[in-house]
């Protein structure tokens, strides 16, 4: 239903309707929420979406897109880093979970809260809470990164740089972008899944410092073993397929006609993971999260999405 109706509404887009309708299932049927595989299968539809969009587009493109974002991407992510360990001691929160929704809001949501958590032993309760808010935000981006975007004028590369580098989840940037067009949606990707990598830099910080505080660290703390073998758990592998299938596409293994059916695939796999997303979510949650990791979420959040938008005043890169 969601791939025709994104035809009649093209400023809305498929993903995004797929989107609220899962979430109307949700609300309206509960029961649906404990449909065993839900985030299997949105996770597993999104990276091969992911990885057929990049045998659409070149590897050069891949590169230069990735590079040129930097400056903007890492400022964003120091933003996010810097926001909520300062924010957050303000407000209150725990450190492990401000923390966590640094990370999350930094890099890539709920992804790098999972990866992370590991890391510094957060407890259940506070990754459930960081997730949470972090899912609160993704669809307040989804909503209104593409008409705040055509309110304030912006071309497709400039929204596409905004989106990749200040929407926290993965599915997230994938709808906002190819929401607002095709070419706001690759450049988008291809910067979400350069931010996605930070994981690894972050993860190790955060591990050597946990080693640091330890007393027992050689024995009962994070060993160098250990978290080589959890890196090796949270790399994102659809990464490395991606770039294998903007590869093999800058080699000319693809024809025109066979590009156009990836786009295609592509858009319904997105679709079918948001809709995955929607279906699974509990707002119940939200209500349990309780108002200052909301709080902390929401400036961190504003503050990346501010921190963006100067960068690319700043350095022309609009």
């Amino acid at each position: 239903m969601a791939l025709p109706l994104g035809t009649l509404v093209p400023r809305v887009g498929a993903p995004i309707i797929a989107l609220a309708l899962g979430m109307a299932v949700s609300v309206a049927t509960p029961a649906s929420r404990s449909l065993g595989g839900l985030g299997s299968i949105s996770r597993s539809a999104l990276q091969m979406a992911i990885v057929l969009l990049g045998a659409t587009i070149s590897l050069g493109e891949v590169v230069r897109v990735g590079a040129s974002s930097l400056p903007v991407m890492l400022g964003s992510l120091a933003t996010a880093l810097i926001a909520g360990a300062l924010l957050g001691r303000r407000l209150g929160v725990p450190e492990r979970l401000r923390t966590l929704i640094g990370v999350g809001t930094g890099i890539c949501g709920a992804s790098a809260i999972a990866a992370v958590s590991g890391v510094i032993d957060a407890p259940p309760r506070e990754i459930r809470y960081a997730i949470s808010t972090i899912f609160a935000f993704n669809l307040v981006a989804v909503l209104v990164f593409p008409p705040l975007g055509h309110l304030l004028g912006m071309s497709p590369h400039a929204f596409g740089l905004w989106s990749g580098t200040a929407i926290n989840d993965t599915s997230s940037v994938v709808a906002a972008g190819f929401a607002y067009s095709h070419a706001a949606g690759t450049y988008a990707v291809i910067i979400k899944l350069t931010r996605t990598t930070m994981i690894i830099p972050i993860s190790l910080y955060l591990a050597s410092r946990a080693f640091r505080r330890s007393p027992d660290a050689p024995t009962g703390g994070h060993t160098l073993a250990s978290t080589t073998a959890s890196l090796r758990r949270i790399m994102p592998w659809f990464l490395v397929w991606f770039l294998a299938a903007s590869a093999a596409n800058s080699l000319g293994a693809f024809t025109p006609d066979t590009r156009a059916l990836f786009s295609h695939a592509g858009l319904g796999l997105t679709s079918l993971a948001l809709a995955a997303v929607g279906l699974s979510s509990d707002l119940r949650e939200l209500r349990q999260t309780g108002t200052r990791p909301l709080a902390l979420g929401a400036l961190v959040w504003i503050a990346v999405a501010a921190t963006s938008l100067a960068l690319q005043t700043l350095i022309g890169a609009s």
